[in-house]
């Protein structure tokens, strides 16, 4: 976080519109290609293969977070099953009925922005993974249509906690949403559950990466020995999405959609 709260010129979004179309489409891309088999570190060449190929940096490669073994060394974040955050790309091959969580920021034009899916690969599709899913998806569009110029941070962090908790999903607050903007991470940090009317008031120009994530029975994190792949302290699955938004002067922004739509 840098501590400052940047806020971005129209020239900038209009940037970002392009960042985030990138970002969406490399996602999409790989959740198409993404099969029973698939090694993981296959799905980090993807990425590096779409990102460079697009004159974009990833934002991950070279970052070095206090909470990480740093540098990342790689161009994607998967998780699977019980990893849910910061999943470090390994020789592992996909199963039939793996939850996959792909999270990537990347840098295009001196603008940042953000996205996370999660989805089953193959065939098998558990209910639990299903319901998983859909809640933090229905999480984010929450958020979303809560974000807007005068709104506080606490009724979007409100807003997404209802969602999860109404779930019957425990909630973790260490990791959350942020600021974007010239740079991946930046303040404000927005929980996944809050008090509505707190916080800082929304501003046009402001952009904003909002990502429910949660875990079937637990809110305690447990972190590999990569130093960076953080999962469930029980080993119960976790689903993750995210949006980049810009909040505009009449509403929100969605940033991170696939181009063409």
């Amino acid at each position: 976080m840098t501590g400052v709260i940047e806020i971005l010129s129209p020239a900038q979004v209009a940037r970002a519109r392009d960042t985030g179309a990138l970002v969406a489409d490399v996602l999409q891309s790989l959740r198409e290609r993404a099969t029973v088999g698939t090694n993981l570190l296959e799905i980090d060449t993807w990425a590096k293969e779409i990102i460079l190929g697009a004159g974009a940096t990833s934002c991950y490669v070279d970052y070095a977070p206090s909470f990480g073994r740093g540098p990342f060394g790689h161009y994607i974040c998967t998780s699977v099953n019980d990893g849910v955050l910061h999943g470090l790309p390994h020789d592992y091959a996909l199963a039939d009925g793996d939850l996959l969580s792909l999270d990537l920021a990347v840098v295009l034009g001196g603008v940042a922005a953000d996205s996370a899916i999660s989805f089953v690969v193959g065939e098998s599709r558990s209910a639990e993974s299903v319901r998983l899913i859909e809640t933090t998806e229905k999480a984010l569009a929450t958020a979303i249509a809560t974000a807007g110029p005068g709104v506080k941070l606490g009724d979007i962090s409100a807003a997404i906690g209802a969602v999860l908790t109404g779930a019957g999903y425990p909630v973790n607050t260490e990791f959350g949403g942020h600021g974007i903007g010239s740079t991946m991470h930046q303040d404000p940090h927005v929980p996944n559950a809050g008090r509505a009317g707190r916080g800082y008031k929304l501003r046009p120009g402001l952009m904003l990466a909002l990502e429910p994530w949660v875990m079937v029975d637990t809110d305690e994190l447990v972190t590999d020995d990569d130093g960076w792949t953080l999962r469930s302290a029980t080993g119960c699955r976790t689903a993750h999405s995210e949006h980049t938004v810009a909040i505009t002067e009449d509403g929100v922004e969605v940033l991170t959609l696939p181009s063409g739509r």
